[in-house]
């Protein structure tokens, strides 16, 4: 653990619940300013006020990641509070996995994908450019996906949306070369995130498990059993086969936690023993 995280100020969307909760918890811990956004108020307040009871500095600003106004205030209330916005981690995603032949009960969860996903990213990126480029110094954190490798069976909006997310992370990294750092982070399948919960049919999974789909149910029904041997959920064995929120937003600190002058342009996470195929 280095010191690096101390004193900078982070933005993370998403941060009311999630993946983007624990990112804020561990970047606060590590000493960083917090400026958690999301559109659930209350979920939002709570984990600022655990933030803030922990010792840590946080504040929330409730935003709707597809308003680009609503963005640009939280990055002023950044500004304003902080005096500066050193990186900004765009997590707020979702995941509506859908054959193209569910579209009539599909298309309107992909529809807000797209503008989630990938406006999402877009505003966040906007939002906080001149400040960074002002600075001389900046990084974006975009969360992409394993699924945005390529066109999955059952995700082909969301693998789009992910792809996307990767193309503009590459775009910015040329256009800000030496301003702004910038990180893609690709997780595969994680527990507890809430995401599932966007899933339209469950069948659509199969795309990115493959051959390994057997195993996968089996593993599934053994970790909602709470029957999954303890090699496969033993972070520290081989044959570990779901990551975390913890592990991913640990991976998520540390390309945060860096020098200046050290770039961790793309990272994969993934669990040694998983099903997952990409």
């Amino acid at each position: 653990m280095s010191d690096h995280l101390q004193g900078k100020t982070v933005i993370i969307t998403g941060a009311g619940g999630g993946f983007g909760k624990v990112i804020a918890e561990m970047c606060a811990a590590q000493g960083a300013h917090i400026v958690g956004v999301d559109i659930n108020a209350d979920g939002l307040a709570a984990v600022v006020e655990g933030i803030v009871a922990a010792g840590g500095s946080a504040v929330a600003h409730v935003a709707d990641v597809t308003d680009m106004d609503q963005m640009r205030g939280a990055a002023a209330t950044a500004v304003e509070r902080f005096g500066a916005i050193d990186v900004i981690v765009n997590n707020a995603g979702v995941m509506p996995l859908a054959f193209f032949a569910d579209h009539e009960r599909a298309w309107e969860k992909w529809h807000k994908a797209i503008d989630i996903n990938i406006k999402g990213v877009v505003n966040g990126i906007s939002a906080v450019y001149d400040q960074m480029i002002a600075q001389g110094r900046g990084q974006v954190v975009n969360i992409a996906s394993i699924y945005g490798n390529g066109g999955f069976e059952g995700s082909g909006v969301y693998s789009a949306t992910k792809a996307a997310v990767t193309m503009l992370s590459d775009s910015l990294r040329i256009e800000a070369k030496g301003k702004i750092k910038v990180t893609t982070v690709k997780p595969t399948g994680v527990a507890g995130t809430n995401l599932a919960s966007w899933i339209v049919n469950d069948r659509a999974i199969r795309g990115i498990v493959g051959q390994r789909a057997a195993s996968y149910r089996e593993h599934v029904t053994e970790l909602m059993q709470g029957t999954l041997p303890a090699e496969l959920t033993d972070v520290d064995s081989v044959k570990y086969w779901l990551i975390t929120p913890e592990d991913l937003a640990r991976a998520v600190v540390h390309v945060i936690d860096q020098p200046w002058g050290i770039s961790l342009s793309d990272v994969t996470v993934r669990a040694s023993g998983e099903d997952y195929l990409y």
